[in-house]
């Protein structure tokens, strides 16, 4: 796993235990509802950055008996943990937070408290996002797209995720100072509550995007397509290839690619040059692409039929 990815992981970490801290003491000052929500999604982001830490180093293990492909997978899977979670503790108790304040509402005092630690939070998430978003940027290939469609493309969760962490907090930062704004403004605690329960509506949809895109990853997506095509293009351009099959391709991790190849070679070709050919064209592709770890080639006629 790339340094820059760690990286983002922990600085947003940082920035989530300094911005929860505050945010409780500032719920607790100001009685506010939707500061304490704020400071549920911190708790929640942090517990998040340290599972997904989990899942980095647990995917770097080395391939053994029961796991022959490796364990790249593993950040996948924790990083739908981080989806269930982000849904579960972030999005349920911002939103029973919020109705609750309706059912026992408490005056909020000291709105100056609630808007120094808000501001502060959007300045250290703020500047958390834009690292996240210059290391994500640093390591796409693909910059002739729009960030939404190469966050769409994206294989590393530890990239991806924390984008989303990151952009759903300060939108409910957001969010919340406008609740208690206009709480303080009207002397409604009404509009605090519902700042609640729209935090823990943005997290509900950050988690269910989160859990579709882990989701489509741990079944077993393929490579970009981009990749794909480009693999395709290094074996047609062997002259001892005739024809190739699509690749198939399986994304076993953010940098962990495993290929098949079905290739007819030439028919004058001997034994001891198709292996050759075999060779240089794997050679090729790992020079390539980095990313393939395994290679599977099949060397025979794409038109032949199996007969049973």
């Amino acid at each position: 796993m790339s340094e820059g990815s760690t990286r983002s992981i922990y600085a947003a970490m940082i920035a989530n235990v300094a911005i929860g801290v505050a945010k409780f003491i500032g719920a607790a000052i100001s009685g506010s509802s939707a500061m304490l929500s704020e400071g549920i999604h911190s708790v929640v982001d942090s517990i998040n950055e340290v599972l997904l830490l989990y899942g980095l180093k647990q995917s770097q293990k080395e391939p053994d008996e029961n796991h022959p492909l490796g364990h790249s997978q593993e950040i996948y899977f924790w990083s739908l943990m981080v989806a269930v979670l982000i849904f579960a503790l972030g999005g349920g108790i911002s939103i029973y937070e919020g109705f609750k304040s309706f059912n026992n509402p408490k005056e909020s005092t000291n709105a100056m408290v609630s808007y120094g630690v808000l501001c502060i939070a959007a300045l250290f998430e703020g500047t958390a996002l834009l690292i996240s978003l210059r290391e994500f940027n640093k390591e796409r290939s693909d910059k002739g797209i729009s960030l939404w469609q190469a966050l769409e493309r994206s294989k590393n969760p530890a990239n991806f995720v924390v984008i989303f962490e990151d952009s759903a907090a300060l939108l409910g930062i957001a969010v919340a100072f406008s609740g208690v704004f206009v709480s303080d403004l009207t002397g409604k605690i009404f509009y605090d509550g519902l700042a609640s329960i729209l935090i823990g509506v943005i997290l509900t949809i950050v988690a269910i995007v989160l859990v579709g895109k882990t989701r489509g990853l741990l079944v077993g997506e393929s490579a970009a397509p981009q990749v794909r095509e480009s693999i395709r293009n290094i074996v047609l351009e062997d002259k001892a290839v005739l024809k190739v099959e699509s690749p198939i391709t399986f994304q076993l991790g953010p940098n962990d690619i495993l290929l098949a190849l079905n290739i007819e070679f030439q028919d004058d070709l001997s034994s001891d040059q198709i292996e050759s050919a075999i060779c240089r064209i794997e050679d090729t592709i790992r020079a390539s692409h980095g990313e393939v770890k395994r290679i599977f080639i099949e060397a025979r006629s794409i038109t032949c039929e199996h007969k049973s």
